[in-house]
């Protein structure tokens, strides 16, 4: 596939990472000369210096023939002027911006058209974060959860803590413990390895295990590798902007909600449009501040503002001074490994759900789900099986026999409303959801050609 991506920072430059491994011709536009020659001297891809909107640049970078172009620059108006500028003069066939501002947000059924705004797919990164971290306090001590299938099945990690149920047994006792319930450990991260679950294997305290089942299942399989956590009813939010404010907003009818706010003036808008939360205006690293407002109380204290120090540090303080948890947004994607596991409980990046967004647009052969686990080093896919069993890889084949890529487990198949957890005799049928773990990334294009028909087939 030809890709040109605009803008060659953190989203940019990993995005083309991500993709330059995988047989396609990238091309990025920035208008910063000397991040170009970086990632130029990293990366097997050309690179065009200039403005990303501007025609002759455009030319330049091969849009006449290109099949997509995604614009991820830090000027929201440039992105959707790309689009614009690609569908008018190039016919280019898909279009994704990155929109951050609300107000273009809010009124995206109405602009984002072929014959208002050509966007095809528009990433609003901090809807996606708030959405992640809504999830996170849904299921406390889990580190990530992702939904497959219109939230009927959900990947879950959690660290399995001393004094577990499960640890120091094989994977083969989870079907003992729950006879009721069906899942599957579709990986075991070890001291940061990945180790393939098999069923002798025996879970170690500290490990990482991601696990898949019927979300309403999902609590169950948590309480077996952890002690189970009790609900988080007390959260404390650093930071007013477009993701305390929207987590503030989903939180506040079943949670006691208080939202600390640098700005007199956006602490004052905050407090007339937020019903329940109650707002602070001061700073979220000031000791006084927290122990007054009972910091120690909280279940969860989230730090989200625009300064990865400010919320490294006030996370940490709150830690200190009791808070039972402490999350924090992380701009730099590099931070995120360092701070988490310590002090800090949960590090999320807004770039590494954004590259999620981007990557189901992406791939190819039907994949309509796609998420960067372990700051993306892993990947989860959801996969639409099509076709029949003369022209799909997949269709009538048992889950044994089917040629899968190295470190590539399928953990669970969704057939209508059914969630069936994947076994060896599983058997694949026409349009079922198929929910695959990658150990490896370099395999996605092998998997993407699992799952694309025969040219006979037409759908």
């Amino acid at each position: 596939m030809k890709i040109i991506i605009l803008g060659a920072g953190q989203v940019g430059g990993t995005l083309a990472e991500n993709l330059v491994g995988e047989k396609n011709e990238i091309t990025v536009i920035d208008s910063d000369q000397e991040t170009l020659r970086s990632l130029q001297d990293r990366l097997d891809l050309q690179v065009v210096h200039g403005v990303g909107s501007h025609p002759d640049v455009l030319a330049k970078a091969g849009a006449e023939d290109a099949d997509m172009l995604i614009a991820v620059t830090n000027s929201d108006e440039s992105n959707m002027m790309a689009c614009q500028v690609a569908h008018s003069l190039f016919n280019t066939p898909t279009k994704i911006a990155r929109v951050r501002s609300e107000q273009y947000i809010i009124h995206q059924d109405k602009l984002f058209h072929h014959q208002d705004i050509p966007v095809d797919h528009l990433i609003a990164p901090e809807q996606l974060v708030t959405k992640a971290i809504k999830r996170l306090i849904d299921y406390p001590g889990a580190l990530q959860v992702v939904e497959f299938a219109d939230g009927k099945a959900s990947l879950v990690a959690v660290k399995a803590y001393y004094g577990g149920l499960l640890v120091g047994h094989a994977l083969s006792t989870l079907r003992e413990h729950m006879p009721n319930v069906d899942t599957r450990v579709a990986a075991i991260y070890r001291r940061g390895r990945p180790i393939r679950p098999l069923a002798s294997t025996v879970i170690e305290a500290d490990d990482e295990v991601f696990f898949i089942a019927a979300t309403k299942h999902i609590r169950a399989v948590m309480s077996e590798l952890q002690k189970l956590e009790s609900s988080y009813k007390r959260i404390m939010i650093a930071g007013g902007g477009l993701i305390g404010a929207g987590l503030a907003k989903r939180l506040e009818h079943n949670h006691n909600v208080k939202l600390i706010e640098y700005s007199q003036e956006r602490a004052k808008y905050l407090s007339a449009h937020l019903d329940k939360t109650i707002v602070f205006c001061g700073d979220a690293s000031d000791h006084e501040l927290l122990t007054e407002e009972n910091v120690q109380q909280v279940d969860a204290f989230i730090a989200v503002t625009n300064d990865d120090e400010a919320n490294i540090m006030s996370a940490m303080l709150a830690k200190r001074l009791g808070a039972q948890k402490a999350m924090v947004l992380i701009q730099r994607s590099a931070y995120v490994d360092l701070v988490q596991g310590g002090e800090i409980d949960i590090a999320f990046s807004p770039q590494q759900a954004t590259i999620s967004a981007l990557l189901t647009h992406i791939r190819r052969g039907d994949i309509v789900n796609v998420y960067s686990l372990r700051r993306g080093a892993a990947e989860a896919i959801e996969a639409i099986a099509h076709g029949d069993e003369n022209t799909s890889k997949v269709i009538g084949k048992k889950i044994s026999d089917i040629k899968l890529p190295p470190g590539t487990t399928i953990g669970a198949v969704v057939r209508a409303d059914e969630v069936i957890i994947a076994h060896s005799t599983t058997q694949i049928e026409a349009n079922d959801h198929v929910i695959l773990f990658l150990v490896d990334k370099k395999f996605i294009s092998d998997v993407e050609k699992l799952f694309q028909p025969s040219a006979f087939f037409f759908g």
